[in-house]
């Protein structure tokens, strides 16, 4: 049976929160990872609304289960967590995937900000911003290197800022469901297919010695997946278990927090697919130009890449009749993994199923009309062009890359550097600039960036227009064919200053970040002369008043759809 993640909630505008860093060997000898809060419960739900302050304190329990401390650690290490840059299999640290907060240390900080075991408790401190769209956001470790590891063996938690119900009236008064989405390395990795699949013509392995896409949608998947915690493995695919009333009508709240799988999913009823009510991407309600308050974007399936989120209305099956929540199959390349169709859960009407909590407000007042310009209606000051690429051992070989590369056009394509402290792009503050992203791979990859979304324009040569916004967008690969390499454009917004400070942007294939898929952008304060009175703090002024009510306080496809 899928339970829900325990909810912890703000009281009177704060949420303060223990949390501690566990590993652990399962008894097939991999290692698990997750949060452990005060009471003892599993990567609980944090839920927060705008102009909250979250305070976490984050302890480190990890141990070295596999042997393997050998520190990537910056030649200044200091021992301070915010300084040390200490990248080893039991640092730890966190990311706020999706939240628009300054990238600083207690705040958002990846780049030098770790976690050792026998440190003391560290600080999180930072207030959800005033303007925070409200949805799915998620919190798991950044430790470059390790990040595979450590999102693989489970180490993820959902954030929800509260309100959605304000922006999207469809999902006022319906109860809600949080369904995480994990993978891991196969439980049995030797097992032979399922007898009801068909026969694969070939079983292809990648460096890694996972499962390579095979192309026919069937087949040895390159890892297992699970549903809140629930496995699902390879190859019976036993599926989790959702119990719902007869015909009741729910928000699914659903984050991708694998390392290396794409998700497509889609929800069954005797082998028919059905109407998914799309409500918001990647945390931000589909509300733009939106007249109708009770609109939905219905679709029957949503492709998810590691890393993204969707929101939904679903209505459970009729009684007698047993629905399929499943992912199917995600063409991901000739380098890329297997993610077959298969099974996550049953849904399973009965009159007798239990309540489901919580139940969002059933009379929200809306939410103001946002005081910023629409992102597509700004123009962009520059256009930039990047592009991911692989370094391959045999060039006939798309399985066989060592070395990752994102690179800005100009460039020199190298694994990204920790110690580097020269930024591979400069925007400043208050600005709009377009980015075009190749992929010069024979390999999907999912870019992502830390702080900010962005609007996707263009896929793979056609324009799109989406009335939301992303933080992370799947870009096709290259078949080795075409007479131009495929692409995506996205107008991406500077204009928040809480976003001042240097983060990074990768693919969310944490297999290719940890082995050099990134880079680093750092966005100076907009001049002074262009500030308002009103105009919020910038990174090197923690005195200057911020409108977002985000003061740094004293001690972050659909693809486009998967086709």
């Amino acid at each position: 049976m899928v339970e829900e993640p325990e909810d912890l909630r703000s009281v009177h505008g704060v949420l303060e929160v223990k949390l501690t860093a566990h590993d652990a060997r399962d008894d097939n000898g991999s290692i698990r990872y997750c949060y452990i809060d005060a009471a003892g419960h599993e990567s609980p739900t944090l839920r927060a609304s705008p102009g909250d302050l979250v305070i976490l304190h984050l302890s480190n329990a990890l141990t070295d289960l596999k042997g393997e401390h050998t520190a990537h650690a910056h030649t200044h290490a200091s021992g301070n967590p915010c300084s040390s840059g200490i990248m080893s299999p039991v640092s730890t640290n966190l990311h706020f995937h999706g939240l628009t907060i300054p990238p600083v240390c207690h705040q958002d900080d990846v780049m030098k900000t770790s976690v050792q075991p026998g440190d003391a408790p560290f600080e999180y401190r930072f207030r959800i911003p005033e303007n925070e769209p409200p949805g799915l956001y998620w919190y798991h470790p950044h430790i470059h290197g390790f990040s595979k590891d450590q999102l693989l063996g489970g180490a993820s938690g959902a954030l929800i800022v509260e309100g959605i119900e304000r922006a999207k009236q469809a999902t006022a008064g319906l109860p809600e469901r949080v369904l995480i989405i994990r993978d891991q390395d196969l439980v049995n990795p030797n097992a032979p297919p399922d007898k009801s699949e068909p026969v694969v013509p070939k079983f292809l392995i990648d460096r890694d010695g996972d499962a390579a896409n095979n192309g026919t949608g069937f087949g040895k998947p390159a890892k297992d997946l699970s549903l809140n915690y629930v496995p699902v493995p390879y190859p019976d695919y036993s599926p989790a278990v959702i119990e719902m009333k007869p015909g009741e009508r729910q928000l699914w709240r659903v984050l991708n927090a694998s390392a290396i799988t794409y998700l497509n999913l889609a929800v069954l009823f005797n082998r028919v697919p059905q109407s998914l009510g799309l409500v918001a991407m990647d945390g931000v309600p589909m509300n733009h130009n939106d007249t109708q308050p009770n609109s939905v974007d219905p679709q029957t399936h949503i492709g998810l890449p590691p890393g993204a989120r969707v929101e939904f209305i679903v209505d459970g099956p009729p009684e007698g009749v047993t629905g399929l929540l499943v992912t199917r199959t995600v063409d991901t390349g000739p380098g890329g993994e297997n993610d077959p169709n298969r099974m996550l859960a049953k849904i399973v009407a009965s009159a007798d199923a239990q309540e489901t909590t919580p139940k969002l407000q059933s009379s929200p007042e809306p939410l103001p009309a946002p005081s910023e310009a629409w992102l597509g209606a700004v123009p962009p000051v520059r256009v930039r062009h990047l592009y991911f690429s692989e370094k391959l051992t045999d060039p006939n070989d798309p399985t066989s890359a060592i070395e990752f590369y994102l690179t800005v056009d100009g460039q020199e394509p190298k694994m990204f550097d920790m110690n580097s402290e020269i930024p591979n792009i400069v925007a400043q503050q208050g600005t709009v600039e377009d980015w075009v992203i190749e992929n010069r791979s024979r390999e999907l990859h999912a870019f992502h960036i830390h702080q900010l979304h962005f609007l996707l324009l263009e896929y793979s040569g056609r324009q799109v227009s989406e009335g939301f916004l992303r933080d992370t967008v799947n870009v096709p690969y290259y078949d080795g064919r075409a007479l131009a390499y495929p692409s995506v454009r996205l107008r991406m917004d500077f204009r928040d200053p809480n976003i001042v400070g240097t983060f990074v942007y990768h693919c969310h294939l944490l297999e290719h970040e940890d082995r050099g898929m990134m880079g680093s952008i750092r966005v100076d304060a907009a001049p002074a002369a262009e500030r308002t009175t009103d105009a919020p703090c910038s990174a090197n002024n923690a005195a200057m008043p911020c409108k977002n009510s985000s003061l740094r306080e004293n001690i972050s496809t659909y693809p486009a759809r998967v086709h």
